[in-house]
């Protein structure tokens, strides 16, 4: 079972003597949740994060617990000698994934990611954004349990980007912890478990606000009916931009990004007992807030 990641009075400064990037950090990522980390450029997100996938070693303070970490960097050196496709059966390899097992992930990935086209191309020739969409494939290659994405969307076309999103989106659903550095406010708006600034060297979380940004992107509109009174599985609710109650006992309308509308109807489906999905509408408005009760309607008018 996945154990907790925990950063007790956690520093790390530039050299033996150099100034302190981080000092007397503590953070505990538990398994199955999501995290975004914020903070001006230069204050050290990105040292954070590469102490967190354990590229870094901290300085002072300890780290107990070891997930199997993957790594997404802000830069990826491209200029490799290798393929797309070798470059990730390679890395697979590496990470004890049979030969055979290796190139089937890194087949998958890169047509999940839109690079299929490429998947022979030397790394040295490709462009930044499919160098990026490798970089993304080769931390998803041996299934993590954390997954650090230090500016991972940055360079990626629109639907690479939707994608990684819904891999966030199965990957905490699973049990694995996510933590993410986007310079994009809208980014998992809403998502996120804990939201920390780093300032000075030190992290502090930051509390919801009125006002935050709304998940970008097309939503669809879901329908579901579940035991009056209940309330939606709670897997469910976590990727909902904004939901209300219908008239009919047990009904619910949910706002949902569509790159998370997987995750949410497996929710409902799995849960115990499981939930009703009436329709899905595909054209719903993306809307960060819980609105009022509203009538469940059907072709015949309200019910």
């Amino acid at each position: 079972m996945q154990s907790d990641l925990r950063l007790t009075n956690v520093g790390r400064r530039y050299g033996i003597r150099g100034p302190w990037v981080l000092r007397h950090i503590d953070l505990t990522l538990a398994p199955g949740t999501l995290t975004r980390v914020e903070g001006a450029n230069g204050t050290g997100k990105s040292t954070l994060l590469r102490v967190l996938a354990g590229i870094d070693t901290p300085t002072e303070g300890t780290l107990t617990g070891r997930p199997r970490t993957t790594y997404v960097p802000e830069r990826f050196p491209a200029r490799l000698p290798f393929t797309a496709h070798g470059y990730l059966t390679h890395l697979g390899t590496i990470h004890g994934l049979p030969r055979t097992t290796a190139a089937r992930a890194a087949d998958e990935w890169l047509e999940r990611l839109g690079a299929a086209a490429y998947a022979r191309t030397p790394m040295a020739q490709l462009s930044k954004g499919s160098s990026q969409k490798v970089a993304v494939a080769q931390a998803l290659l041996p299934a993590p349990e954390l997954l650090v994405l230090d500016e991972a969307w940055t360079g990626l076309d629109t639907a690479a980007r939707a994608e990684l999103e819904r891999v966030v989106a199965e990957l905490t659903a699973s049990g694995a912890s996510v933590v993410f550095v986007d310079h994009d406010p809208a980014r998992l708006a809403g998502a996120p478990d804990a939201t920390y600034t780093v300032t000075e060297g030190g992290l502090n979380r930051r509390t919801a606000q009125a006002g935050s940004p709304e998940p970008s992107g097309p939503h669809l509109l879901v329908e579901a009916q579940g035991p009056p009174g209940a309330e939606p599985p709670a897997e469910a609710l976590r990727w909902t931009t904004s939901r209300a109650e219908t008239t009919a006992p047990g009904g619910h309308r949910l706002t949902v990004p569509r790159t998370h509308s997987d995750v949410v109807l497996r929710a409902l489906l799995t849960a115990s007992p499981p939930w009703h999905v009436a329709s899905v509408d595909p054209g719903a408005p993306a809307r960060n807030h819980t609105t009022a009760p509203a009538p469940l309607t059907t072709d015949e008018g309200p019910r």
